[in-house]
């Protein structure tokens, strides 16, 4: 399979959208170089974290070789966090302090509930003669879109991202009860979840905004494309039917998502109560909590606690 993102950490760099306003003096220079000297200052806070650069159990889990007990650990994990989410990303559309930013964050919330993304032109996805299992890595075009909006889109239960994680469980034995609640959680899966809440959907926009940055350019920093070849590999050796959607579409969607933050930013940085501090407070404090989950991840992994 062709890898879609790069281990490597991206750079921040002022893009043609702010060079254009400083062309058109929409802009000054002074306000261009201290954006870009701040994106210097997040790239530092935000990309060069640790859970970013050095992800212990996401450089393990690439090699495919997980147990079951392993990745039905994982798994479960997984599913708390990602159900979970739900409830941060509510909290982000309540409290977004502007419309715009309300639609940009109901966006993410109704995709993640089945709503598919249509595109702007009013295409539909070409209904080609896939087999089950390009569907399964491609994506199925009834229920899968990686560009567009959710304004005008159909919902389907099936398009529910936790329904495209339980498919992947049940190949594994585990099924919706054994999965996405709370109870299913460790204590370090919680922790990132009350932080999500906590900073992802806080009530302090440039807190929240800081969050959303640096969740995104994580989730856009390779760690997917390492799970989805960890997860190619099982599948080739041991389980030739477990069905990776799941996966494989939030590895080519995510790099999208970072793009997205970087303009949101453009759009909120040059207005007077713009807080740089809060900003960098709420990327930092969820990156933080981020590698609480994927340490507490490894740490059971070496210590071999499975739930």
């Amino acid at each position: 399979m062709t890898s879609v993102l790069s281990s490597v950490t991206p750079r921040l760099t002022v893009s043609d959208r702010i060079r254009e306003k400083l062309q058109q003096g929409i802009l000054t220079r002074n306000q261009v170089d201290d954006f870009a000297s701040f994106l210097s200052q997040v790239e530092q806070a935000f990309l060069k974290h640790p859970i970013i650069t050095q992800n212990a159990y996401t450089s393990w889990f690439q090699q495919g070789k997980a147990t079951d007990d392993e990745l039905r650990h994982f798994i479960k994990q997984f599913s708390v966090f990602s159900n979970q989410f739900l409830v941060a990303a509510l909290l982000k559309v309540i409290n977004s302090p502007t419309l715009e930013q309300s639609r940009a964050s109901r966006e993410i919330l109704l995709n993640e509930l089945g709503v598919i993304y249509r595109k702007l032109d009013g295409s539909i996805a070409a209904q080609s003669a896939q087999t089950e299992e390009e569907k399964d890595q491609q994506g199925d075009p009834e229920v899968v879109s990686t560009e567009g909006t959710v304004d005008g889109g159909i919902c389907r239960f099936r398009a529910a991202h936790f329904e495209w994680l339980i498919a992947v469980a049940e190949g594994l034995g585990l099924y919706y009860k054994d999965l996405g609640q709370r109870k299913h959680g460790r204590l370090t899966t919680l922790h990132f979840c009350d932080e999500l809440q906590r900073l992802y959907g806080s009530e302090e926009p440039d807190i929240a905004e800081g969050a959303s940055f640096a969740v995104e350019n994580w989730a856009a920093a390779g760690f997917w494309q390492e799970l989805e070849d960890g997860l190619t590999r099982i599948k080739q050796t041991r389980y030739p039917k477990l069905r990776l959607a799941f996966f494989t579409w939030h590895n080519r969607v995510e790099a999208q998502h970072a793009g997205h933050t970087l303009e949101e930013l453009e759009n909120v940085y040059f207005q007077p109560t713009f807080d740089r501090a809060q900003f960098i407070q709420g990327g930092r404090a969820i990156l933080d909590a981020i590698a609480v989950f994927w340490n507490g991840l490894e740490s059971d992994r070496i210590n071999r606690v499975y739930v």
